[in-house]
């Protein structure tokens, strides 16, 4: 794929920045056997993906992925999950999305999860823009940028790593 602005991480960075985040998700959850990551339909779960393949590596917990699947153009609650929810309960979730923008993608992530007893929810992003409309913690950020709110962060994920970067134009 092309470069479509300024490259502000590359591969190498990127992975950086997943195996930090692994390690942080493995130092707040070091007491679970078994935790939930939960991706946000595409790069999110590409990103969970990764986390989980990293977190199998340096430990010894039990990693379980889901996907959701979000309408982020909807003005309602519209989401799909690829496992049946109720094996989340009583679980430590970390969902995990590519960009925070606004916060509203990770609301709705959130929402899927509201009808059913968590042990904690976590939220692990690559990139947080810092533009927060919702209130959204996030607990394991890749890389932090200040942007205005008309530029675009574009994560690129290819099937070859050494391909991957992050774009702001």
């Amino acid at each position: 794929m092309a470069a479509k602005g300024i490259q502000i991480l590359n591969s190498v960075q990127i992975q950086q920045k997943v195996d930090r985040m692994a390690y942080q998700i493995l130092e707040d959850c070091f007491e679970e056997k078994t935790i939930v990551i939960a991706g946000i339909a595409n790069r999110g779960y590409v990103l969970a993906k990764r986390l989980k393949a990293v977190l199998e590596k340096i430990s010894k917990i039990k990693i379980e992925l889901i996907e959701i699947t979000l309408n982020k153009d909807s003005d309602h609650l519209e989401a799909e999950v690829d496992t049946p929810i109720l094996k989340c309960k009583n679980k430590t979730i970390i969902l995990v999305d590519d960009v925070l923008h606004s916060g509203k993608t990770l609301v709705y992530g959130l929402a899927v999860f509201l009808n059913i007893p968590t042990k904690k929810i976590r939220i692990a992003v690559l990139i947080d823009r810092s533009h927060k409309m919702y209130p959204v913690h996030i607990d394991f950020a890749g890389y932090t940028i200040s942007t205005i709110s008309q530029e675009h962060i574009s994560v690129v994920f290819s099937t070859k790593k050494s391909e991957d970067a992050v774009y702001l134009s």
